[in-house]
This record gives C-alpha cells, sequence and structure tokens, in this order.
C-alpha cells in the first residue's frame, strides 16, 4: 500500500482553499494579530489535527528567532495565591500556542536576578514577574529593554513598567474598619515582606482605618516579616506572651492567618470567642475551617490573566506605549471568625440559634 504523503502547510492550505501564510499564522498563534477570522481558525487547527500535523516549533523558532515560550517568576511556588496567577498565565499562553518556564524566587532578591538571566539564557518572549520588591534596580534593564516584562501582584512606583495588582490600601482599610465597627480596639497587625508594595500599601491600610476611628495605632501590635505561614506562627505566639492584650488580628495573607490560627489553637485560644480573625486573600478552605474566614477577597485568576494579556499586547506590539498600572478592587467577605464585642450575651445567642 502506498504510504500517505505527509501533511504540510501547502496541503492544509489547498484543502481550505487559503493561502499558505494565513495556515502558518493561524497555526502559530498569530491569528488576532492579522486579523484572521475565529471560524477560519479553527478550521485550519481541525484539519490540523485530523491529518496528525504540527508545526516544528524549534525550526520555527530559530528562522525567526523566537521560542514561542515566556517566563513566569513568582515568590513563592507553594503560596495558593501565586499558583492561581501562573494557572491562568498558562491557560493564556497554551490559547496562543505559548510554553512557559516558572521559577521560583523564594522571596529571595539574589534567586529572583539569577532566575530572571535564566529565562533571557532561555530566549523568552516576556516575563511576568512577581517581585520580592524590596528594589528595583535590576529591573531598570528592562524598561527600555528586548524583552517585555508585566509585573503582578508587587510593583514600583516610579518604575516605567506595566503592573496589574490588588488595590490592598483599600482592602486592608476595610478589614479593619470591618473589625473596629464589631467593636474592636486593639487590633494587632501581622505584616508581611516589610518594604514590599503589598505590605506597606496594607500597613497603610490598617493605619488610616485607626486613624480615621481616632484610635491611636499601638506599635507593639503590629508584628510579622514575611508573608509565609511560620510568620504568622512566631509572631502569635509572641503577641500572646507579651503584655500587649488584643482582641481581634488582621493576617496581611492566607498564609500568615494559617500560622495565627496554629499558635491560636496551640494556646488555648478561641476564635472568635476569645480572639477575632481577619485574613487578606481568600482560599478554598477558609469557609471550611471550624470559624470560618472573615476575609479581604482578591482574584488571582484575574491578576494572571490581565497580566498575561499585558505581555502578549506588547509581544505583538513591541512599540507599544507602556501602560500605566492597574489595580484591581478587592471584596471583604464576612464569615464566622469576627465576634461582635458590643453584642450582649443573649443577642449573640440568639443570633447562633436564628443563623
Amino acid at each position: 500500500m502506498k504510504q500517505k504523503s505527509p501533511a504540510t502547510l501547502k496541503r492544509i492550505a489547498e484543502q481550505l482553499g487559503i493561502s499558505v501564510t494565513t495556515v502558518s499564522r493561524a497555526l502559530t498563534g498569530q491569528a488576532r494579530r492579522y486579523r484572521i477570522g475565529r471560524e477560519t481558525e479553527q478550521r485550519v487547527q481541525e484539519l490540523a489535527r485530523s491529518l496528525g500535523f504540527s508545526p516544528n516549533r524549534l525550526a520555527r523558532g530559530l528562522r525567526l528567532n523566537r521560542s514561542s515560550t515566556i517566563g513566569v517568576l513568582i515568590p513563592d511556588v507553594s503560596n495558593p495565591f501565586f499558583a492561581g496567577i501562573v494557572r491562568q498565565i498558562a491557560l493564556g499562553a497554551r490559547e496562543r500556542h505559548y510554553s512557559i518556564i516558572v521559577c521560583d524566587s523564594q522571596d529571595s532578591e539574589d534567586i529572583e536576578i539569577e532566575s530572571l538571566a535564566l529565562l533571557r539564557s532561555h530566549n523568552v518572549e516576556g516575563i511576568v514577574l512577581c517581585p520580592v520588591g524590596l528594589s528595583a534596580d535590576h529591573l531598570l534593564q528592562f524598561v527600555e529593554g528586548d524583552i517585555p516584562l508585566v509585573l503582578a501582584d508587587r510593583y514600583f512606583p516610579g518604575l516605567r513598567l506595566p503592573y496589574v495588582a490588588s488595590d490592598n490600601f483599600a482592602g486592608a482599610r476595610e478589614a479593619t474598619a470591618h473589625l473596629i465597627r464589631n467593636g474592636h480596639r486593639r487590633i494587632a497587625c501581622l505584616q508581611g515582606l516589610r518594604g514590599t508594595s503589598p505590605n506597606e500599601d496594607r500597613l497603610r491600610g490598617y493605619r488610616e482605618a485607626l486613624a480615621s476611628h481616632q484610635i491611636p495605632v499601638n506599635e507593639s501590635l503590629i508584628a510579622g516579616d514575611c508573608f509565609g505561614e511560620q510568620s504568622g506562627y512566631v509572631a502569635t505566639k509572641l503577641l500572646l506572651k507579651s503584655a500587649s492584650g488584643f482582641t481581634a488580628i488582621f493576617a496581611f495573607s492566607n498564609l500568615i492567618s494559617l500560622g495565627a490560627m496554629r499558635a491560636l489553637s496551640e494556646e488555648g485560644v478561641r476564635v472568635p470567642d476569645d480572639v477575632s480573625v481577619v485574613s487578606f486573600d481568600d482560599q478554598p478552605y477558609l469557609p471550611h475551617l471550624a470559624a470560618p474566614m472573615t476575609v479581604v477577597a482578591q482574584s488571582a485568576a484575574e491578576m494572571g490573566q490581565i497580566a498575561v494579556k499585558l505581555l502578549f499586547d506588547h509581544i505583538q506590539e513591541p512599540q507599544r506605549t507602556v501602560p500605566g498600572g492597574i489595580l484591581l478592587p478587592t471584596t471583604l467577605i464576612s464569615r464566622g471568625s469576627v465576634r461582635n464585642l458590643d453584642e450582649s450575651p443573649s443577642e449573640r445567642t440568639q443570633r447562633h440559634v436564628c443563623g
């Protein structure tokens, strides 16, 4: 039996009655750039699959000096929030027939610098960076450089690079105000990595809420040094052993709040009967705790979607004007981890019975 001839761009073009150039662009993620209709793009891809054809990406990359690969660099791969961002970037890249290389800086600026160099050596066409956020000196090369870079979650005011982040100031202010509305005046603040934009914006929101309610800031109630679980655990242990009694905790991340809850449990402190807790960032497990966690929810999915869109816009149009930053709104979700101190015992009992 005569063997079938191999599928080629020309064969696909002839069967569909379109040009070879259109077939090539439809198969290499350039349909939108060249205004190829979605129906035509789908017909090309379906026929290519049925014929067992896929473009030789390595050969194409060498020919066009393109790798069809982007880099993603995050501070902590174990943090579900950053995992959510990466997932959306991976989906966006896949839609455009790109691959991704993911690196973890482990919240180390030195590792971040090394990882950026590594991604450059792999000839990536662009990078989405969730920076450690302590210094921007090593990012200046990307402002007028040949590799597009988009910042996500953390950013640097004044640095001319596009970014997308949550409105951390407004979210923290609302979280603190929620505790104040529930009668709390001594509110412990478990912060993250000092000097980073999320931490400083959230700390500013916390201070602003206290000031607007004429509550003096007690510096002894501000503790913690990074966004990890262990930081929340240690900070809470130390606060519980100090003489600076508090009735509520505002934790600056889901991992910090997890560490705080572990410390409270070990010390026999009940949530919310003894101490109320609010966490920045929601996660699927938080509503299912013994005291469902009140949170400031931010959208990792939307952040990832916007970041990858900004990146590919710049890859496809290198001369595009660098946009300003995009701040995404946050949402306060009230659950069972906050006690209203102004509520009488009978009112609280009645609310539990009815609710």
